[in-house]
């Protein structure tokens, strides 16, 4: 204890009370509110000290002078309890003059008002934008469940051996989704109707199907290396409609055309797919772990699915860069819904509107940066995000390639859902 940093009331006891020993006043045994004049001390003796110092008071004790001073008996005899008080080191030199205590006073309010002035001075959300934020939060919670609990609904994961299993045939269409206003009733696929909401590692097919047609990639594997195929099918298929319940709760998202819904959707599915898949990755061992041994994928898993390093190496490169943003779960929902709401996708009808909802939440993106993510990690943070973005545009243009070199044998493509070949099967122009 540094002897000068006593005064009046001291914090400096904080130590004990933190171990959780109790703090007692060393007078009067009632509790003690800190370090006063050198020693634990109550309110009621500290002031009593402070007193009878600034008056020099004189007592004389009535008795024999060794009364036991307690809290009900402390004010019976003042010269035992100012005995007391110099037994356990009161110190008269750590008493502030009059002038002392005001210029303490005036630090303490000058603080206040500075503190107060800066938290005047920081970047706060609007309440609109806490509610879009709020928004999102709650659209993806319902659309994402970490435990992954759906998985085993899939076909199951054969890892080096064939699977022969056909896709389950539905008749789901974007359209009759996007009317529908309950977001877990998607496509009406009796194969995917029942699955509510994890989240995928691997990444499997791609949109934005171009119109050359390049078989000529390492993608053209033999079927039996392609064991993986039906779950990942699946997985994706489970994962899209996942997409879709979360972009159906975005603000302004309904307002829009359904042509240009339907638009955006096959356009980013894939991509926030690959962003969601980030909350699966571990660094660790550069995986995708998704609750039991079964669904843990691992880059080789993904290979047997059909796709080739091409795709795969800048795949983890990205899942690397964007675990090391640690976004908040607050930033990464809004992305999701940048990513979604991209008015230069091909085929949208009406760019402007899609721009107009995008810039909304850029700005709800920025001012929460500014607000909630403290230096050094919220530096330049909105322009890494945005980077991601186009990241995204390059590893979704490649997953094209491949999807389609893969779509285009018969022996694979059976094992597709329906659902993945009416959103990546079709062109948009």
């Amino acid at each position: 204890m540094e002897p000068g940093a006593c005064s009046t009331s001291g914090a400096e006891g904080a130590g004990e009370s933190e171990r959780g020993a109790p703090r007692v006043c060393g007078v009067c045994g009632d509790r003690a509110t800190g370090f006063h004049f050198n020693a634990m001390t109550c309110e009621g003796c500290k002031g009593f000290f402070r007193r009878s110092m600034k008056r020099k008071a004189m007592f004389t004790c009535p008795f024999s002078g060794e009364c036991h001073i307690t809290k009900d008996n402390r004010r019976h005899c003042q010269a035992c309890r100012l005995k007391r008080c110099l037994d356990i080191g009161m110190m008269k030199e750590f008493i502030l003059t009059d002038e002392e205590v005001q210029r303490k006073r005036e630090m303490i309010l000058k603080r206040k008002e500075e503190e107060a002035l800066r938290e005047s001075l920081k970047p706060k959300l609007s309440e609109e934008q806490q509610k879009v934020i709020d928004i999102l939060l709650e659209a993806h919670r319902k659309t994402y469940d970490p435990t992954y609990a759906d998985f085993t609904k899939f076909r199951p994961p054969v890892r080096s051996h064939p699977s022969s299993r056909g896709a389950t045939k539905s008749s789901s269409l974007l359209t009759q989704d996007l009317s529908s206003e309950d977001s877990s009733d998607l496509f009406g696929s009796e194969a995917f109707s029942t699955f509510p909401d994890p989240t995928e590692p691997p990444p499997f097919p791609s949109l934005g199907l171009r119109e050359e047609q390049d078989e000529s990639s390492s993608v053209n594997l033999e079927f039996s290396q392609l064991s993986m195929l039906p779950h990942l099918a699946d997985l994706v298929s489970y994962s899209i409609q996942k997409v879709i319940g979360f972009a159906k709760m975005i603000p302004g998202f309904r307002d829009l055309s359904v042509e240009d819904q339907i638009v955006l959707l096959k356009c980013s599915a894939m991509e926030v797919i690959m962003l969601r898949s980030n909350e699966s990755f571990t660094l660790e061992d550069m995986s995708w772990t998704c609750g039991s041994s079964d669904f843990k994928y691992k880059v080789s898993d993904v290979t047997q699915a059909g796709h080739s390093m091409d795709l795969l190496e800048p795949l983890v490169k990205f899942q690397v860069g964007l675990k090391k943003l640690n976004l908040h779960e607050e930033e990464h929902v809004l992305l999701m819904a940048i990513c979604i709401l991209s008015p230069d996708r091909p085929g949208v009808r009406e760019p402007l509107r899609v721009e107009a909802l995008q810039e909304r939440l850029s700005e709800v993106l920025q001012s929460y940066i500014r607000a909630r993510h403290a230096a050094p990690g919220g530096r330049l943070l909105y322009a890494k995000m945005i980077q991601k973005l186009a990241d995204l545009r390059s590893l979704n243009e490649e997953h094209s390639r491949q999807y389609r070199c893969l779509s285009f044998q018969p022996e694979h493509s059976m094992q597709l859902t329906p659902l993945l070949l009416e959103v990546f099967g079709n062109e948009i122009s």
